[in-house]
């Protein structure tokens, strides 16, 4: 129960957030649950197993020196999942990020010290309405202190770039982490900002479905429009996967983010014709929902075989159908207790250069099969 709850008169802001704060999850001190995976979980069935097969296939993934994507949806920041992205980071398991930008605006509160705590599910929202206390399930952020003042911390950074040629959110979310790192008083807490340090690139498949796209459109509309590019996204994105030798990723949850990492793969076969990939090598996702509602997003990894987004359909593939809140610490401290850490990528420091390279070779494969003709003729 909320110390709220048990109150009688009409409650405050400050009685509604007078509860623990929620930090980046730590996961150093708490290392044996490794242990636990290998030989309680990995000896189970059901999910228990699954879990295990998914922590040991994401060892495998690092072990293999994979490219590894993450993509991120539901609301993992505001349950303090920050902490835990920064420790996969900062290990050099990470190499790039497809997130929903609600998870990226909500990274941003902490490191400015700005409210967000553990609330309740069983409250009076009207009131919560009323004195301006948002709520994300047992979640409670101030409107004021904590969403506005974030605004603000996404309006600076944003005069920091050059708005009027195209860029990509990859390029957005680097000049943000930068503004974050140089600016607030705990950058540590902020994975956003950690990603920029190493210049690991962070992408949002729906820029525009989230605060910080909202908060675009102020410049946009009163001083110089804003030329973010999705295409850039689509490309960058697809010149990573075709860079790596072998591409391996972690799907949190399901959503835009999900497909917007395994489409890459039929944008190199399919769109422009390149045979240097045959699907992705490792797939391991997070998810709660069941593919025959259909709201699986790119559904199971067999199904993705058939649309040639995987390299197998049974064969380094894991799904463990659990919420992601439970199993991306437990899979994450398994990797960072059984891997060693790996060198930094630095991705986004290499996308012109990745990005060339796919745009010449995609250019000869359609110029040699005569699509690019074709196309010209429609």
């Amino acid at each position: 129960m909320h110390p709220c709850q048990k109150k009688t008169a009409k409650a405050t802001e400050a009685d509604w957030l007078n509860a623990p704060t929620i930090e980046p999850l730590a996961l150093g001190g708490n290392e044996a649950v490794a242990d636990m995976i290998d030989n309680v979980y990995a000896r189970s069935g059901f999910n228990g197993r699954r879990l295990a097969e998914g922590a040991q296939l994401f060892a495998r993934m690092i072990d293999d020196n994979a490219t590894v994507g993450l993509t991120l949806a539901g609301a993992m920041t505001p349950i303090g999942m920050s902490g835990v992205l920064i420790s996969l980071i900062d290990a050099g398991f990470i190499d790039f990020i497809i997130s929903t930008g609600a998870n990226l605006y909500h990274d941003l509160h902490r490191p400015f010290d700005f409210p967000m705590v553990q609330g309740s599910p069983d409250v009076d929202d009207n009131e919560l309405g009323e004195i301006g206390v948002a709520r994300i399930y047992d979640v409670f952020i101030a409107d004021e202190d904590t969403l506005m003042a974030t605004d603000k911390v996404i309006m600076k950074a944003v005069k920091s770039i050059d708005v009027s040629k195209p860029f990509s959110t990859a390029t957005l979310h680097q000049k943000l982490g930068e503004c974050v790192g140089e600016v607030a008083p705990h950058p540590e807490k902020s994975f956003v900002a950690c990603a920029a340090k190493h210049h690991v690139p962070i992408f949002t498949s729906s820029p525009g479905d989230s605060s910080i796209g909202m908060n675009l459109i102020v410049p946009h509309l009163f001083e110089q429009e804003v030329h973010l590019n999705p295409m850039l996204d689509i490309i960058e994105t697809t010149a990573i996967v075709r860079d790596a030798e072998k591409n391996g990723v972690i799907e949190v949850g399901g959503g835009s983010p999900k497909n917007f990492y395994l489409q890459t793969q039929p944008t190199l076969h399919q769109i422009l014709m390149d045979p240097s990939k045959g699907g992705h090598d490792y797939f391991l996702q997070l998810t709660t929902d069941s593919p025959h509602w259909g709201g699986l997003s790119g559904a199971t990894p067999s199904e993705a075989k058939s649309w040639g987004k995987v390299k197998d359909a049974r064969v380094n593939n894991v799904v463990v159908y659990s919420c992601a809140s439970i199993t991306l610490p437990l899979i994450a401290q398994y990797a960072l207790v059984r891997c060693k850490k790996r060198s930094q990528r630095k991705l986004y420091s290499r996308l012109g250069e990745m990005t060339a390279t796919l745009k010449a070779a995609g250019k000869k494969a359609l110029t040699e099969s005569g699509q690019l003709e074709e196309f010209r003729k429609i």
